[in-house]
């Protein structure tokens, strides 16, 4: 058996023991831990170790004496199974800490049961090859994402949650699979290397059929509407999988279907590209405007997939143009920023979802104070926001100066392609300053100050099982933004099989990469020679403690200090075309005023819009049908010889 194959057993096989174990919770953790471990180490033993093997391994099967199932693994799938076996095997170390009641073994059990028939599913995603292996894998991946978000199925938010996520993720499905069906029609083939035989015209109905379905899974603005709701209500360690991973699936589907279509219409990589900058502006700002802690974040997952978008769109328009440096540094700036997103927003989910362990509350302005009590979590998570800011000498500046150097190489073409590119460049500033923006607030108000209530200032340290994931991750995030050669060729490398647009200078490679590793060191080397100089300037100096500044009152409390919606409301009013505002408010009317009342929420424009035109008007049509739901049995039978009547006529004629 191939030793890949053999990876994917063991997990799947780790995953079945649980269910079988579950009431001996504590022998079930660890046997369940050491085994999972034990595939996915497996599985990236067989990634590093003989990749070029790896990347020529194909086979095939038969399924249920008619179809065949064909799976084969090339670069592109190589480069998105890094994560996956990276990441998963940290939250599965985070989970057996998270999950520490004792009276949810059975639900536990099927949790760990879930998580690793996902791991399998999104492995075999990366590799189907045919239309009958990809939709059966991808069905199994949302299924049994759909069943982790509802671990806490007795909350009715969370119901609500993996309802609207099923709902998207099926929707979606189905557009993915409708474009198959196109595709299948033209070719008569269900092998994915026919697609480059279609007509110019099938190939863009194809892509954009099959982008807004992909998009749906990726949470590409305005189909990212179930991810605010799924993060918040599944265990921190399942948002960090899907949000980390699962969500990329959404980016390798939209490259594997440009790669498989070889179309070099301009307007595919424009409309990408358009895409991307409304998804990566958008939701940074409505992150934001959030108050829930894991809200937030799950909108900044919608940011860091417009930055993709922007990478993959400059690629795209870069091939169409032949332009080689522009398509491969986009491209590769995309799939980089694919790898490192996978571990900062991991890493931020896992401090997330530490704090609310700990405090048991997910509202930023309930939290505070909590770097003294919480000093590994609370570290940590400063520097995946300092990644995820896209700030040197970080994993996030990486990826995102190789997009940037894409789109500076495209500012040599004209008319509608210069101004998206100028555009580009624009909204990449704009969304890493309100990154910094948004996680300064997080970062302040959750983790610096005084705690803003009891629970917060009782918090401590998690176990080591869940503080080892986050560490091992900010060293990871620290690593590639000093060294960041191996990476940046590692994303190149994920490009070897599948471009058409020819290849970049190698010697091109080096000399940014180099230039990056140059840049980044000299700014640590900065940075500790400032930390030196103070050291030296303060050592003979008396350092004196004081009350902070209490804004005129004379016994300061924790009320004084910022909120978030203080600190963020003139960036959020500045966008106010595309934000519904709503503010409750009980003004100061009298000399000696009673209580006062101020409430700002922030809605997502795309969730409103979706609600008040499709959901409300759907709804209401739907409600005049209720009298065919009459609960009288021969009524329904009636129904069903009617149908079959009308389908035998139509038939016969």
């Amino acid at each position: 058996m191939n030793i890949f194959l053999l990876a994917l057993v063991i997990i799947v096989m780790g995953g079945i023991l649980p269910l079988l174990t579950h009431r001996y919770m504590a022998f079930t953790k660890w046997v369940y831990l050491g085994i999972t471990m034990i595939g996915c180490i497996t599985g990236l033993f067989a990634i590093f170790s003989a990749p070029a093997k790896l990347q020529g391994m194909a086979w095939s099967c038969s399924w249920l004496h008619s179809f065949t199932l064909a799976f084969a693994c090339d670069s592109l799938s190589f480069f998105f199974l890094i994560p996956i076996f990276l990441i998963c095997p940290l939250a599965v170390i985070y989970s057996c800490a998270y999950f520490d009641k004792a009276e949810n073994s059975i639900r536990t059990a099927v949790s760990f049961f879930c998580t690793n028939v996902l791991i399998a599913a999104m492995s075999l995603v990366t590799l189907a090859a045919n239309i009958l292996s990809f939709a059966l894998v991808w069905e199994l991946m949302s299924l049994s994402s759909y069943v982790l978000v509802m671990y806490d199925y007795e909350k009715a938010e969370t119901r609500t949650a993996g309802y609207l996520y099923f709902l998207f993720a099926q929707a979606g499905a189905l557009l993915i699979f409708a474009a198959f069906g196109v595709a299948f029609s033209q070719t008569g083939s269900m092998a994915f290397d026919q697609f480059a035989t279609l007509p110019a015209e099938a190939k863009l109905v194809v892509f954009f059929i099959a982008f807004l379905g992909f998009g749906s899974k990726a949470g590409v603005f305005p189909l990212h509407v179930w991810l605010p709701h799924a993060h918040p209500a599944a265990p921190s360690h399942i948002s960090a999988i899907m949000s980390g991973v699962m969500i990329k699936m959404g980016i390798y589907g939209i490259l594997r279907i440009y790669f498989l279509l070889a179309s070099g219409d301009l307007i595919i990589g424009q409309a990408v590209l358009v895409f991307g900058m409304v998804s990566g502006v958008l939701g940074v700002l409505y992150a934001l405007g959030k108050d829930n802690f894991k809200k937030l974040l799950a909108y900044s997952s919608v940011e860091n997939i417009g930055i993709i978008l922007i990478g993959v769109g400059l690629g795209m328009i870069g091939t169409a143009k032949g332009n080689v440096s522009m398509a491969g540094f986009g491209f590769a700036g995309a799939l980089l920023h694919v790898f490192n997103h996978s571990i900062f927003k991991s890493l931020l989910f896992f401090g997330a979802g530490a704090v609310i362990k700990k405090t048991g509350t997910s509202q930023v302005d309930h939290l505070g104070g909590l770097m003294k009590r919480m000093p590994i979590a609370g570290r940590t998570f400063l520097i995946g926001s300092v990644s995820i800011s896209g700030l040197p000498p970080f994993s996030g500046f990486i990826s995102e100066f190789l997009i940037y150097f894409a789109a500076f190489h495209g500012l040599k073409h004209n008319n509608i392609t210069l101004l998206l590119i100028i555009l580009a460049i624009i909204s990449l500033t704009v969304i890493g300053g309100l990154a910094s923006f948004c996680f300064t607030k997080v970062v302040g108000i959750v983790f610096l100050g005084e705690p803003r209530s009891g629970k917060a200032a009782q918090a401590g340290e998690g176990g080591r099982l869940l503080t080892l994931p986050m560490v091992i991750l900010a060293g990871l995030c620290l690593t590639i933004g000093i060294f960041p050669e191996n990476f940046i060729h590692l994303a190149f490398a994920g490009l070897t099989d599948i471009v058409k647009f020819g290849r970049v200078d190698t010697a091109t490679i080096d000399t940014v990469s180099a230039n990056l590793t140059l840049g980044s060191r000299l700014f640590i080397l900065i940075f500790f020679v400032i930390l030196l100089l103070r050291k030296l300037l303060y050592k003979n100096k008396e350092i004196t403690k004081g009350p902070t500044w209490g804004c005129g009152f004379t016994q300061g409390t924790t009320r004084i200090q910022y909120t978030g919606t203080s600190y963020t409301r003139s960036v959020v009013d500045f966008f106010r075309p595309f934000t519904v505002i709503k503010e409750t408010k009980v003004q100061l009317r009298k000399i000696f005023p009673g209580r006062t009342e101020y409430l700002r929420r922030i809605e997502d424009i795309a969730e409103v819009g979706l609600h008040r035109g499709l959901a409300l008007p759907l709804l209401t049509l739907l409600g005049k049908f209720r009298w065919i739901q009459h609960g009288k049995v021969q009524l329904y039978i009636g129904y069903i010889i009617l149908a079959i009547s009308v389908l035998l006529l139509v038939s016969f004629i």
